[in-house]
């Protein structure tokens, strides 16, 4: 049995829940009969399922449900001839849904092969070891790195105790973000002013990263000359949590931020903002208490700087226009691109990682 290609399949199955199950985790299963001890009837899969929605039933509960409406079903297969695929440790705690260990050992499920560890302390081991307690075979670590890699924002946050960080801007070929604009607090003359740099499909872009991250990060001055809603408008997914600061007490409550509007992550406020304590590692701090486990900053040079000074970031995505050229302007954050970048309407997508 090839236990790569179900995992490998498990991970095309959770992408599908990307935009909707965080704080928790994407997660596929595939339940497959091995081939020998059923009657020479041959290896195939029986059922799949993936972690849809947060707050509803987890992959394994889903993949069983899709179970129960096969003809597999029907012809009473033996599940302890069987093997269930997992990208991620079965969770062994009672949380918004009862614990997913418990379940597939009620099932008389022969075997199950994970693809690496869940870091939430509240299962960490305990998941496979209740398995193991019943009898079950369990096999883990299969394409680890490729599932780490499906839920970097969710290891981020139980393993380094913070949100996963990802700086993104885009500038012109000379390396400005913007145009001089006059900060005109109390008006509205400036929101037609910004410098226009990213294309149609390249905006779409932005408002995928929207909907990846469970939150946004604007500064002061952003807020002030731009007045964002903050809204994923142009991709599917829902709309992030908006942070900002305001150490100086000067934005105004009629700002387009503040637009009261329910989360559309249930048990955390819509707006965030830092007045008393904007130290980035403060914030960072007081984010993965809130369960956020991703923050996306947009700007401005400020923010962006000062973060990138602290060295705690993860990724950055930076869009270049080559061909635009405007000579004076608010300076990009100074960083060395390197080589290497995608294309797009002739735009420069550059993607840094840390090691």
């Amino acid at each position: 049995m090839d236990y790569e290609k179900y995992i490998r399949r498990c991970i095309e199955l959770a992408r599908r829940g990307e935009y909707y199950v965080a704080p928790n985790p994407m997660v596929g299963a595939v339940l497959v009969r091995n081939g020998e001890g059923q009657k020479a009837k041959g290896e195939c899969i029986l059922a799949e399922g993936w972690h849809e929605r947060y707050g509803e039933g987890h992959a394994e509960v889903n993949c069983f449900r899709n179970f129960e409406n096969t003809e597999y079903r029907i012809q009473n297969t033996d599940l302890s001839q069987c093997t269930l695929f997992v990208s991620l440790e079965p969770c062994s705690h009672y949380g918004k849904t009862p614990p997913c260990a418990k379940l597939i050992t009620e099932k008389g499920v022969g075997r199950v092969v994970t693809g690496m560890l869940d870091p939430n302390p509240l299962v960490s081991g305990r998941g496979v070891q209740m398995l193991r307690d019943a009898g079950i075979e369990v096999i883990t670590g299969v394409c680890e790195q490729e599932c780490r890699e499906l839920n970097k924002r969710f290891l981020c946050l139980h393993e380094k105790k913070r949100p996963y960080v990802v700086l993104k801007w885009a500038q012109t070929g000379d390396g400005f973000i913007d145009g001089r604009r006059r900060d005109v607090r109390g008006t509205k003359e400036h929101l037609n002013g910004a410098l226009a740099i990213s294309t149609p499909n390249t905006k779409k872009l932005v408002h995928k990263m929207r909907a990846e991250n469970m939150a946004i990060m604007v500064g002061t001055h952003t807020v002030l000359m731009d007045n964002p809603r903050l809204r994923t408008t142009h991709w599917e997914g829902r709309n992030p949590i908006r942070i900002t600061v305001d150490r100086h007490g000067i934005l105004s409550m009629e700002s387009r931020i503040f637009d009261h509007t329910e989360s559309d992550y249930p048990g955390i406020e819509p707006v965030i903002v830092y007045r008393e304590r904007t130290d980035w590692p403060f914030i960072l701090q007081d984010l993965a208490k809130r369960g956020i486990d991703s923050v996306l900053v947009e700007g401005g040079t400020t923010l962006i700087e000062h973060i990138l000074e602290t060295g705690i970031w993860d990724e950055i995505h930076v869009e270049v226009a080559p061909e635009l050229i405007i000579g004076d302007g608010v300076a990009a954050p100074a960083i060395a691109l390197g080589e290497d970048y995608e294309c797009i309407d002739g735009h420069r997508l550059y993607t840094l990682r840390k090691d």
